[in-house]
């Protein structure tokens, strides 16, 4: 369960971090089930459903940059997923009724680990109400050395802002970022974050020697909706699914609009749209 204090941080900062909130048996399971999922995988011989390779390494490179939605595919996170621990607390951020929305777990190898740029998740896929959030759980000791996550706080419920150029979504907010706000989030190995989707946060690229391992799963009351993207929004909800209470027939909207991402071409995942962006070949 969550703290009296790291609830009301949550509510009004968009995150709170409880340390440890795994124990180290824990995370070595997981991490063994990471080298299980991994092994054998190179850059020319992988299943690209499920794992993206880091760019700039030879075709026999091992390197993972993610493994796609572990809690859909692999038993064990998808039990991990429903453990009555980690539900305790999302009910107390998310109300009774909670749906899972996606997962993956983002590598950042040692030296070559990508960056990912400032953005807020609920750009990715608009719902009709914010309540959202990820949980970030450090499977290593993580700081700015090897790239920790890092957020500006503020209220959950501020602005969505922009993340296009001339129209075109970009996957990286566009407009100016003041990072001196930024709040580093640096834990052990076994430490959870709850981060709200509204919540503006980046990563920088992990150029230490020690990785950086993030399982990363994300869930939303249930009756927060998807608003429909042509093209996007049935891959997305094919992994939702109602992990404790039951599933709603009423939406609930809180805003009365909502910025709705018009992407320039399909992508394979928020890095290449990055990529893309800061090329200048994401449209706009």
């Amino acid at each position: 369960m969550l703290t009296r204090d790291q609830v009301n941080q949550y509510k009004e900062e968009g995150y709170c971090l409880f340390p440890e909130f795994l124990d180290r048996a824990e995370v070595g399971r997981i991490l063994k089930e990471i080298d299980d999922i991994s092994a054998g995988a190179t850059v020319a011989n992988h299943d690209a459903t499920r794992l993206e390779m880091e760019p700039r390494q030879p075709a026999n490179g091992t390197l993972i940059r993610r493994i796609y939605e572990p809690c859909t595919y692999y038993p064990y996170f998808r039990a991990f997923s429903e453990s009555a621990s980690l539900l305790d607390a999302l009910e107390q951020l998310l109300g009774p009724n909670v749906e899972i929305h996606y997962s993956k777990i983002n590598m950042k190898p040692p030296a070559i680990g990508s960056i990912v740029e400032w953005h807020q998740d609920l750009s990715y896929y608009p719902l009709t109400n914010q309540d959202s959030l990820a949980v970030l759980f450090y499977l290593d000791d993580t700081s700015l050395t090897n790239g920790c996550l890092q957020v500006i706080p503020g209220p959950q419920t501020r602005r969505l802002m922009d993340h296009t150029r001339d129209g075109i979504f970009q996957g990286r907010i566009t407009e100016p970022v003041d990072e001196s706000k930024a709040v580093p989030l640096e834990g052990k190995a076994g430490s959870a974050i709850f981060m709200n989707g509204m919540t503006p946060h980046a990563s920088a690229p992990n150029n230490s020697p020690h990785p950086r391992r993030t399982l990363i799963v994300s869930y939303r009351a249930a009756d927060a909706f998807p608003i429909h993207i042509e093209g996007m929004t049935a891959k997305q909800e094919v992994h939702m699914r109602v992990v404790r209470g039951c599933r709603a027939t009423l939406a609930r909207f809180t805003a009365a609009s909502f910025p709705i991402p018009r992407y320039p071409r399909e992508t394979k995942s928020l890095y290449e749209l990055q990529e893309l962006s800061r090329k200048g070949s994401a449209g706009g």
